[in-house]
């Protein structure tokens, strides 16, 4: 595991977005495997910028997000769908019909899992996998447990989740109850984990991370056994480390 200390989100996103940058330079029909939340935007704002520049080509990478809500259509403005499209992909000269992200109001959500499985395993391996963590230490919605788990699942999203994620809500009445998320195997397998953090509040989830024991109650600490992760945080977020 590689850690790269930075000083604010400005750097934070810069070198982030430089490595997805690179590996989709490289290798222009790269797996590129994308978050949602507050943290990556300032990343997706500088490929956007290389990309209006002619500085990147997205025009044949595939994509895969990590996460859904269930319940939430592609047209809520909630919904990760509606993000992604707001943030990134709208902005892009992406193939639309490479983008893959969990459907979270599929009839049958178990049957939509294996259908997500089976997608991730067509693309081969994700090149550079983008992760946030979470203040508990979880990845996508890879929520704290007693296990790991490898595949595609429905989680229940815990009370701590459901707070730090009710500022992209009007109520905390509105925040889903439950989440589709890839499962800690393609993410552990992807060519380059790719991890960000930023903030005093993600501080501790950090040092979890990096310093404790391997364990699904920290499931970001499953990320140490890829000798090729990549850690990105600023000052604040890495000053327990």
């Amino acid at each position: 595991m590689k850690v790269i200390k930075v000083k604010n989100y400005e750097e934070m996103s810069l070198a982030a977005a430089n490595i997805i940058r690179e590996k989709i330079s490289l290798k222009p029909n790269s797996v590129i495997g994308l978050a949602t939340g507050s943290s990556p935007i300032g990343i997706y704002d500088n490929l956007i910028r290389w990309y209006k520049n002619g500085e990147l080509d997205f025009s044949a990478v595939s994509t895969v997000n990590l996460d859904e809500y269930v319940g939430l259509d592609k047209s809520s403005e909630c919904s990760y769908r509606f993000f992604m499209d707001q943030h990134l992909f709208s902005s892009i000269n992406i193939d639309k019909e490479k983008i893959h992200i969990p459907n979270g109001v599929a009839v049958d959500l178990q049957e939509e899992c294996l259908k997500y499985d089976n997608i991730i395993k067509s693309l081969n391996r994700i090149d550079v996998q983008l992760l946030g963590i979470g203040e508990n230490g979880h990845i996508g919605f890879n929520e704290p447990s007693e296990v790991f788990v490898a595949n595609t699942h429905i989680v229940n999203l815990t009370d701590e989740t459901k707070n730090a994620n009710k500022r992209f809500f009007e109520t905390i009445e509105q925040v889903p109850q439950k989440a589709i998320t890839m499962g800690v195997d393609p993410i552990l397998n992807a060519c380059l984990p790719l991890l960000i953090a930023s903030g005093s509040n993600k501080a501790f989830a950090i040092e979890q991370m990096i310093k404790g024991d391997i364990t699904p109650k920290c499931p970001a600490s499953i990320l140490k056994l890829n000798h090729n992760t990549v850690v990105v945080v600023d000052d604040e977020a890495g000053k327990y480390i």
